[in-house]
């Protein structure tokens, strides 16, 4: 079995804690890299206790274990196009939650994200249709880029004067609503007290991780 610090995070609020002190490590350009050696590597070879889970973007500028400088085991990933709640995205953070215990989960978007622009883009009067499978994750988005919008809910969108930072602030708040009203384990797990869920922003130039909103006690 994995032997566990005895300082390790124990609740959501000290899980926190730790990922934003990560993350302000990296931001400074001096990150510890912690855990990363040989011996954490066969610590792990028959279990795994995971600090966190993260679900994020698919975007390349998005590592999540660079930017809140963890290491091997700290942080079960779940990651595609726009972070957008799937069945096999809400049954691997369900996992997390379930079955290794996690006591955070972090949503994180991003700004300058090409599946916000995709959606927005899409909602144009001369759109051009979409790949099937891009489009069924991009039609999640659209509710965003329709409430930033405004106007008739049918009515052409002018991409030029959709603010993408705006819509994606929109998405991530609703992928958190979705989060909670969708599964039944972690809506108790959060009533509980065992489980919060933080909605974050990344800034690509910064590196900097910013909450934006919270479900439970961090």
């Amino acid at each position: 079995m994995t032997t566990q610090p005895k300082d390790r995070p124990q609740t959501p609020a000290e899980t926190w804690r730790e990922l934003r002190s990560g993350n302000a490590r990296f931001v400074e350009g001096k990150p510890l890299h912690p855990r990363q050696d040989v011996d954490r590597r066969a610590s792990l070879a028959h279990a795994q206790r995971p600090l966190v889970a993260i679900f994020g973007c698919s975007d390349s500028r998005l590592a999540a274990e660079i930017i809140f400088d963890v290491g091997l085991g700290d942080a079960f990933v779940v990651r595609n196009a726009g972070q957008v709640v799937t069945p096999s995205s809400l049954g691997s953070l369900e996992y997390a939650v379930g079955l290794l215990h996690v006591p955070l989960v972090i949503v994180l978007a991003h700004d300058e994200c090409g599946a916000v622009r995709a959606a927005i883009d899409s909602e144009a009067e001369d759109a051009t249709p979409l790949p099937v499978h891009i489009a069924g994750l991009v039609e999640k988005i659209v509710p965003a880029v329709r409430k930033v919008a405004g106007g008739a809910a049918d009515a052409p969108v002018d991409p030029a004067h959709v603010d993408t930072g705006f819509v994606g602030r929109e998405h991530l708040r609703n992928t958190v609503t979705e989060l909670v009203a969708a599964s039944e384990m972690i809506s108790d797990a959060i009533a509980a007290g065992t489980l919060a869920i933080v909605g974050a922003n990344y800034r690509l130039f910064e590196g900097r991780v910013e909450t934006d909103i919270v479900v439970g006690s961090v």
